[in-house]
């Protein structure tokens, strides 16, 4: 297979204002940034690309070793397709699709898996983390709650044979407060967030 990985990436200023009440402005910058380098890293032997529509992220991208493509007022859905379109048309035949703000993507490089969509779901089997489809039978993005089923039957109606995988640490993301305090991550996030006191852990569906 020849495989790219396609990241969306907002600009980090205005991401994850889910977690307002516990990180100050700079802090959830940061934290962006720092996960969205965590999954480029665990890709770099693979062609990656970045969809975004800001030129911070774009620099930064291209610094990483990522190519920048830009999708300026398209939202996240329709960012993922134009992306996957353009990447198409350059030669892949295969995709892997992966949010940027997965704390644990050590495993992310391996999804792929010849002719198959290959869908890794958060925790609650509600959102999708991670996906991989053919490029001839591509599934359109359908992100919010409830995506894991809409894209599992969206690759029912390709007719492609689907894997579910049950991938505990790509399942794994940051939205909100609760998250920040998940045992696995303590060793893994940045020693510069501050300490957020523990609760139950409450996983929010996207």
């Amino acid at each position: 297979m020849n495989v790219a990985v396609l990241v969306p990436v907002k600009a980090f200023s205005q991401a994850k204002q889910r977690l307002t009440d516990v990180l100050t402005p700079d802090e959830r910058s940061r934290l962006a940034r720092h996960l969205a380098e965590g999954v480029l890293t665990s890709v770099a032997a693979l062609d990656v690309f970045v969809v975004c529509d800001d030129d911070d992220v774009r620099v930064w991208a291209e610094e990483h070793g990522a190519r920048a493509l830009w999708t300026a007022e398209l939202g996240l859905n329709g960012a993922v397709d134009d992306g996957v379109r353009s990447i198409a048309a350059e030669g892949f035949d295969h995709i892997i699709v992966s949010h940027a703000d997965l704390p644990l993507p050590g495993s992310l490089a391996h999804v792929a898996r010849d002719a198959t969509a290959t869908f890794v779901p958060d925790v609650v089997r509600n959102g999708t983390n991670v996906m991989s489809f053919p490029l001839d039978r591509p599934i359109p993005a359908a992100y919010g709650p409830g995506s894991f089923a809409r894209h599992c039957d969206a690759a029912r109606g390709a007719g492609l044979p689907i894997e579910i995988r049950p991938d505990m640490r790509l399942a794994l993301d940051i939205d909100v407060a609760a998250d920040l305090t998940h045992p696995r991550l303590r060793e893994v996030l940045p020693p510069w967030l501050p300490t957020i006191p523990a609760n139950p852990y409450i996983h929010r569906t996207r």
